[in-house]
């Protein structure tokens, strides 16, 4: 059965938040859009379960910004706190809240989130004073500020978690809780999460009140995304990936330039941050142009690297998994896994960095012994077999994804005995001699939240009542930086 496709200025959002996305260019809703928007301006509490990337930052920005922009809400209180797991998140947040909030007045926000700056938490101290419509916060930091009695929840209006899961996975439990109890009874809280493991079952009935339930199932990858994996011994992971970035090499069975990897756009993944240390310092020695993000950074350096990366200026970003969930870039032509994630969902969110914005991406995954059952759990979960890519000429054969466990052990350490003097003296290669000198915001399309389904306009004249004559001022990307 085709989904009904539903319009913006079909739902029930007010003219300032219409004109807006009309300027950005937003016309069709998600279906996260379609099924929340509604229900949040008329009071529904909501839990949602959805992938990012299918459009549910502005499935609950929208809604709230049109029902403060409505309302009769105190200037001096923080009527809408988000939650957010981590600090790249709430500063996406805060973007996007620029961009749907260009017309509307008096309706600020804040980014509240921990970091190694000193002055950071005094400028989030004199904007909280000075009050703040909309606080995008980590649970850290905000429980800091709330020991110190620089924030006053007993107004709230909207309290909104983004991907709850995360934040249990976390620990943040206790800190949702503590902040939870500061709320007011009549506040309307808002869910979202992409899994709906029983922890989160047993904190939405805690704190939801009646809520609508929303589930998008987009739990499993777009078929765009081209995925295949080399199956290969540890020692042999650099050599694959120093060969793949040669100019013009074509992925084994690729059809025309879909298979062609190049050295733009690329995000390599690996779980361990020391293990991202060296694969940079390794690529950068192939004469690569890469950066690499990890929790070691600074965020004035996380934020350097990222507008460097979003513009262009480096083309590899070797990261952890803090970059997998939360940031939106649209045009990622390739995602790498280093190594294979130990929980499914994991990985769906690293491929997910690919194929957005109605483009195709290739996703490859190296895959060592040690890491077979894990792939194969992947398999099962996407219901299909993987296409094992042949390792590339000259080298060695690699392992055999059949064998029994005993013989992968025999393989493994076969080869790990080879490499071990090779694998030592990489992993004390020390990566701190480039540091960024400036942090930076990126020109970063409000549309990436969008998902898939959102299109550029084929019913303009449906809006033409929006037509402005003049729109030079509104920035298309618009940016904050998010002090």
């Amino acid at each position: 059965m085709e989904e009904k496709v539903i319009y913006f200025d079909e739902t029930l959002l007010n003219d300032n938040i219409l004109d807006a996305l009309y300027d950005m260019r937003f016309e069709v809703c998600t279906p996260i859009q379609s099924a929340c928007i509604d229900p949040i301006i008329e009071g529904r509490d909501i839990m949602g379960v959805a992938q990012t990337g299918t459009g549910k930052t502005a499935a609950y920005l929208l809604p709230v910004l049109s029902r403060l922009d409505d309302g009769d809400y105190p200037g001096d209180a923080v009527n809408c706190l988000i939650m957010s797991p981590t600090r790249e998140l709430a500063q996406q947040i805060d973007q996007a809240m620029q961009g749907f909030g260009y017309y509307l007045k008096d309706i600020s926000s804040l980014a509240v989130y921990g970091g190694n700056d000193g002055g950071r938490y005094d400028q989030e101290l004199a904007a909280l004073r000075k009050g703040a419509a909309v606080v995008i916060a980590t649970p850290g930091r905000l429980i800091s500020h709330m020991q110190m009695g620089n924030l006053d929840l007993s107004r709230l209006s909207f309290f909104i978690l983004d991907e709850a899961d995360r934040m249990l996975d976390m620990g943040f439990s206790d800190d949702i809780l503590t902040i939870a109890k500061k709320i007011p009874s009549t506040c309307q809280t808002i869910m979202f999460s992409a899994t709906m493991p029983e922890k989160i079952e047993a904190l939405a009935k805690t704190l939801l009140k009646d809520p609508l339930n929303v589930k998008i199932a987009v739990s499993k990858p777009a078929e765009k995304i081209k995925q295949s994996a080399f199956l290969c011994y540890p020692p042999q992971k650099l050599r694959i990936l120093g060969t793949i970035f040669k100019k013009d090499y074509r992925l084994p069975d690729a059809q025309e330039e879909d298979g062609v990897t190049n050295l733009q756009r690329v995000i390599i993944f690996s779980g361990k941050k020391q293990r991202v240390k060296d694969i940079a310092h390794s690529l950068k020695k192939m004469k690569i142009n890469c950066g690499e993000m990890h929790s070691d950074l600074t965020q004035a350096e996380r934020d350097a690297i990222m507008f460097k990366f979003k513009s262009g200026e480096i083309d590899v970003l070797v990261a952890t998994d803090i970059v997998a969930r939360g940031i939106d870039i649209d045009d990622i032509r390739m995602v790498i896994n280093y190594d294979v994630p130990h929980d499914v969902e994991d990985y769906v969110h690293r491929i997910g960095r690919t194929a957005r914005a109605d483009r195709d991406g290739i996703a490859l995954t190296l895959v060592s012994p040690e890491d077979f059952y894990l792939f194969k759990r992947i398999e099962e979960f996407l219901e299909k077999e993987i296409k094992k890519n042949p390792l590339p000429t000259g080298f060695d054969k690699g392992p055999d994804y059949n064998s029994q466990p005993g013989e992968t052990k025999k393989d493994k350490g076969n080869a790990a005995h080879k490499s071990r003097g090779k694998q030592s003296r990489t992993r004390k290669s020390k990566e701190h001699n480039n540091k960024p000198k400036k942090s930076h915001r990126s020109s970063n399309k409000q549309s990436d939240e969008q998902g898939e389904k959102t299109q550029k306009s084929k019913h303009y004249d449906r809006k033409s009542k929006r037509v402005r004559t003049s729109k030079e001022g509104l920035p298309h990307n618009s940016e904050r930086q998010a002090d």
